[in-house]
């Protein structure tokens, strides 16, 4: 099965882009590193707070994916149009893929820019990579690293192309139909077609709710 054909069976409506918890009606926000800050008071970085923020994001993963399970990795790469068809296909993954092989059956579609509501929303596209492949195929824990490592000065780190800003990853187990987005450093978001297949993830890191969005969570699971 396609990512298209997918998304509009599984996810009806749904625009894969930040947000996710905001488009859909079973899912949990997670705040990452909570309490801790990503500077300390001396202007250097706090590498403590890192280190959690990976820890978590991993054992979230590590909860949501299993090695059996079919997983689609999405990279939405939001371009100016004037260096359309610039990007290096196979860069966007090339650091994150055990099988060398692989990526080449690595897919792209070229969409809309996904946030219209942007004052130079006209000037941006999307283009979306997706490929089909299982945990065992990934570099997930350096993966998950580069995309909390976005906007600061460490490694690894995500590609980030002329005309463009850093790219947006989604996991998608297509076996338990759930979809895992770390946004950033800050915080990630889980959603899923079944509330049960997300629930044990509410009960082991409830201390990891976003605390915005605490009450509505939890009426979710009553």
């Amino acid at each position: 099965m396609k990512l298209r054909e997918y998304l509009n069976i599984n996810f009806p409506g749904l625009i894969l882009k930040p947000s996710l918890y905001n488009q859909w009606d079973k899912g949990i926000h997670f705040e990452l590193g909570k309490g801790m800050y990503q500077i300390k008071d001396d202007g250097k970085l706090n590498l403590k707070m890192f280190d959690r923020v990976y820890s978590q994001a991993l054992s979230l993963f590590n909860s949501l994916f299993s090695e059996q399970d079919e997983i689609f990795l999405v990279t939405n790469v939001y371009q100016r149009k004037a260096y359309k068809n610039r990007v290096n296909r196979l860069k966007v993954y090339n650091r994150y893929i055990n099988d060398k092989d692989l990526k080449f059956h690595l897919k792209q579609e070229t969409l809309p820019y996904m946030f219209d509501d942007e004052e130079e929303a006209d000037d941006y596209y999307t283009t979306q990579y997706f490929l089909k492949c299982s945990k065992r195929d990934l570099r997930y824990p350096m993966l998950i690293k580069a995309i909390c490592n976005q906007d600061f000065p460490l490694k690894p780190k995500l590609v980030r192309e002329n005309g463009s800003y850093y790219p947006d990853v989604f996991f998608i187990n297509a076996t338990k139909n759930l979809i895992f987005f770390i946004y950033d450093d800050r915080g990630c978001e889980v959603i899923s077609t079944n509330r049960e297949t997300i629930l044990p993830s509410y009960e082991k890191y409830n201390d990891w709710l976003d605390e915005y969005n605490r009450e509505e969570i939890e009426q979710l699971f009553k």
